[in-house]
Order: C-alpha cells, then structure tokens, then sequence
C-alpha cells in the first residue's frame, strides 16, 4: 500500500511553506539565482520527476540526506492529524501492503507516525514517476504487476503505472482519465468502490490482486 505524503499538499501545508524550504535550500546550498527558481523547478520537475533528482541529473553535487533534511525535516508535521478512517481501511485489508516513496526513510516514518499508521509494512524507494523506477519498486517487493492495484492521484504517475501494466486508479478525481482503470474521489470510497478486495483470502485470486498500492504526485 503506498502512501501519498511526498510534498506539502498532502501534508496540508500551504505550498508556498514548502516551496520557501525548496528554494532556500537551492539558494543558500546550491548558490543558485533566486529569480530563476520557479522557472527551473517546474522543468526539473517535468523532466525528472523530482527537483533533487533533476538537479543531480543536470550537475548539481550535494548530500541527499541534507537536501532531505533541510527540505523535508523542517516541514511542520504537526500539522498532520492521525486519520483513524484511513488506518482501519488499511489494516482491514486482507492483502500485502508496500510504501513506494521518493522521501528518505525517516520522512515516511514521520509522516506514518502522525497519521497513526506507523505499524504498517513499509519499503521506501525512488524515484517516481520514471517507469523504471515502478519497475524496481515491484521487483525489490516482488509484485507482479498483472496481479496488483495501483492507486495515483497523479495522471502522469497513473500513465506511468499502466504503461508497465499495473491496473489503475485515479485518485482525488470522480472521471476517468486516459490511462486509469478506475476513479476515486477519496480514499476513503475504496470499501465501497472496489468491494471485492474484502472477499475471503480464498477468492482473492479470484480477484487477481495480490498487492494494492497509494500514492500522490511528487513535487520536490
């Protein structure tokens, strides 16, 4: 089960909080132009997936577990609240669940934690969206990918997902989009949306998943 926590939407952090760490960090670390940081973001971004492993990608050398900890660790957690609805959906669940995450370990713990969900089984890895990188993540849990539900509120990662033959669904949206198998508004709905993953262990082949996996877009 892969969890979306990766930037401060998630978080509930105004995205300007975290977006002020991100460019501090490229700033004052990497002693690069400050009116040319948004700009260079949104292309690291497209390109690469995430900002760090686009600036490594164009030449940048610095440290991933101070990038993290400048960025990530000052992040105010405090404003995640445990969500007791998400945690009994997910320990209810009668199937394997992975965390599939381009943050450091000590990041998803944290963000775990808060949530109330930090008992669950967990196997970060980077770095989405990349295709290969979903493809190591499933061959380091070994998951076939044919037999497994991949939950995205990114388009581009559901794209992604599907092109390495995952089935979809589209989270945080109520219409399908090219590339997604279903749909969902909330998290929550997924009882209801698809039921069968509830169904006895016997008659979980039946259902042809063995693994369900959540996640979101990656900003940083």
């Amino acid at each position: 089960m892969e969890f979306p926590y990766e930037d401060g939407r998630y978080m509930h952090v105004q995205r300007p909080k975290y977006d002020c760490l991100l460019f501090d960090y490229m700033i004052e670390k990497l002693g690069i132009e400050e009116s040319k940081i948004p700009e260079l973001c949104n292309l690291l971004y497209k390109n690469y997936g995430t900002t760090m492993a686009g600036l490594r990608a164009i030449g940048y050398d610095f440290d991933y577990d101070e990038y993290h900890s400048y960025v990530h660790g000052r992040l105010p957690y405090e404003n995640l609240k445990p969500d007791p609805v998400l945690r009994s959906l997910l320990l209810s669940l009668p199937i394997r669940k992975v965390i599939f995450t381009n943050a450091v370990k000590i990041h998803a713990v944290k963000v775990l934690s808060r949530l109330g969900s930090s008992g669950l089984p967990k196997t970060p890895i980077v770095c989405k969206p990349s295709e290969s990188a979903i493809e190591t993540a499933l061959k380091i849990a070994n998951i076939d990918p044919y037999r497994t539900l991949f939950f995205e509120d990114s388009v581009r990662n559901i794209q992604s997902g599907k092109r390495v033959g995952l089935d979809t669904v589209l989270v945080g949206k109520s219409q399908r989009v090219k590339g997604a198998d279903y749909a969902l508004e909330s998290i929550h709905n997924l009882r209801e949306a698809i039921s069968e993953l509830w169904e006895a262990d016997n008659k979980l082949s039946e259902a042809n998943y063995t693994g369900v996996a959540v996640e979101t877009s990656v900003i940083a």
